[in-house]
């Protein structure tokens, strides 16, 4: 059985994931690109409407560094 990950959890990785985003000058359809992912997801996934799930986590953190 899942467990939902808290808002909190969410928060903070999304917070991470714009802050890290930004500072590499990288918007969200550029991010989207490298990952293979629609732009709207990385959004969601910013605005704390979409969990982020650990391929989709490896991928961002690989294309942020």
């Amino acid at each position: 059985m899942f467990r939902k990950p808290s808002h909190k959890l969410l928060l903070i990785i999304s917070n991470n994931l714009k802050s890290f985003r930004s500072a590499k000058n990288i918007s969200q359809e550029e991010l989207a690109e490298l990952c293979k992912l629609h732009r709207t997801y990385i959004g969601a996934i910013e605005r704390c409407e979409k969990n982020l799930s650990l391929p989709v986590g490896v991928c961002e953190r690989h294309a942020l560094l």
